[in-house]
């Protein structure tokens, strides 16, 4: 390493500066130390990551875009994902570190969405009926301003910071002595305004330790407001990631004092998010949790309900599937993995995977090589390559799954398009010669793969 370089350890904790031209500037000191031979950066393998949260919205390690995708790169993913709820801030950040890194990414937008079909039945929002995280995967633009869309993306920010400012409101007048201000001690946390429930539990986590930095009175506070005993409370303050998720549990899911039951008029409803999708060029996408819940149990069912409503792919997380330490609830839910992914083999939906990374004790990657995994890694991997291809071709041609030209020569043969996007997305990083002259090709989908695969 020069002289005048700072230490890699430096360059990489800068990449989640708040200031953008800091993130990139650190990237690219790093990539130039990567030229050098001064770190070390292996070739793609096998394995995917296409749901990794930024400090977009929340990441447990504070990581910015540029910093998930250098991680990304430093590890070997063949493709990386990053998903943020309610914004499209930091795509053209992830998307740019992806060239600069010549790292395949692809980006998602997460919302919740209510589900008329399915408004008494519980889905994938733990104890809310109708409701359901969903996703806009392969986004590449913003919407224009002063459409429909933008009006759309203006609603979910709105729609989050009102509910986030209603629960610390209820949680506020709950704990009494410990007071949040959602500008000064909550928006602070973000680099772009768009706080989550997770920004107020490190709130309040910090904001209860000023308030009593003796920390027998801590344990005290929190022994009285969380109804658990002071010895246990004495343990639990000595661990912040297990203290927030407790307070979590506590006052802001159900049952707790700040918990509001949601509604039909809560969330936008799917078609909303799903024309949004439609609209900005990216993919309505639908979320799995684990199928154990009256409206995800019959796998078949709702894929053809979503189907319908204008999916055109899903995402799964693994993790929570089949690492599970209980035997029958991992035989439940494998089963349960199981028959939606050969649900969304029989109605071709392509399938993104990812860890998600909000929550600390997350993996980086999912363990491909664990037998649980192994007779879907090929879904796996297939469908990041089709997230990759239809990104690559949306960004840099207007060649998108949507895209007339697509359309035109597709039409409603969904399993078809789909193979021609995950041909496109297998494909080594295309050259910086060929990114330019993509613009430029006029080609029908086989002529245009056939080009593209000439290097």
């Amino acid at each position: 390493m020069s002289e005048t370089a700072p230490p890699v350890e430096i360059l990489e904790a800068h990449l989640s500066s708040f200031d953008p031209q800091e993130r990139r500037a650190a990237l690219l000191q790093l990539v130039e130390l990567a030229r050098q031979g001064q770190i070390g950066l292996p070739d793609p393998r096998p394995e995917v990551n296409l749901h990794i949260h930024t400090f977009f919205s929340f990441n447990c390690e504070g990581w910015s875009p540029t910093r998930v995708a250098w991680e990304a790169r430093k590890y070997g993913l063949e493709v990386a994902g990053k998903v943020d709820f309610d914004v499209l801030e930091g795509m053209e950040e992830f998307l740019e570190a992806g060239e600069i890194l010549r790292l395949k990414t692809v980006c998602g937008l997460e919302t919740r969405v209510f589900i008329r079909e399915l408004a008494d039945r519980v889905i994938n929002s733990p104890g809310e009926p109708g409701i359901a995280y969903f996703m806009a995967a392969g986004c590449t633009r913003r919407p224009e301003p002063g459409t429909q869309a933008a009006g759309t993306l203006a609603g979910f920010y709105r729609t989050a910071r009102s509910r986030n400012e209603e629960l610390m409101a209820r949680v506020n007048a709950y704990l009494g002595d410990v007071q949040l201000d959602y500008r000064r001690d909550v928006l602070s946390l973000t680099p772009a305004k768009n706080a989550t429930e997770r920004h107020l539990l490190a709130a309040y986590n910090q904001k209860a330790r000023e308030v009593f930095p003796d920390e027998g009175d801590l344990c005290r506070f929190w022994s009285d407001k969380l109804g658990i005993p002071y010895p246990d409370m004495c343990e639990l303050v000595r661990q912040p990631v297990r203290l927030q998720e407790t307070i979590r549990g506590k006052l802001m899911k159900k049952g707790g004092v700040g918990y509001v039951q949601p509604d039909a008029g809560s969330f936008p409803d799917v078609e909303t998010v799903t024309e949004f999708a439609r609209d900005i060029g990216a993919l309505p996408c639908l979320t799995w949790l684990d199928g154990t819940n009256p409206g995800e149990e019959n796998a078949g069912e709702l894929v053809e309900l979503m189907l319908a409503k204008g999916c055109v792919c899903a995402n799964i997380i693994p993790d929570r599937n089949w690492n599970i330490a209980d035997p029958d609830e991992k035989a439940l839910k494998l089963r349960k993995l199981d028959e939606f992914i050969r649900a969304c083999r029989d109605q071709g939906l392509p399938i993104a995977v990812g860890t998600e990374m909000n929550r600390s004790g997350l993996p980086f990657v999912d363990d491909f090589s664990a037998p649980e995994l192994r007779p879907y890694v090929q879904d796996f991997l297939d469908g990041a390559h089709f997230f990759w291809g239809h990104t690559l071709l949306a960004r840099h041609a207007d060649y998108g799954y949507f895209s007339p030209r697509v359309k035109e020569a597709f039409g409603a043969a969904r399993k078809r398009r789909n193979k021609f996007f995950q041909l496109v997305g297998a494909l080594p990083y295309p050259s910086p010669e060929k990114l330019a002259q993509l613009p430029e090709k006029d080609l029908d989908p086989e002529h245009l793969l056939v080009w593209l695969k000439e290097g």
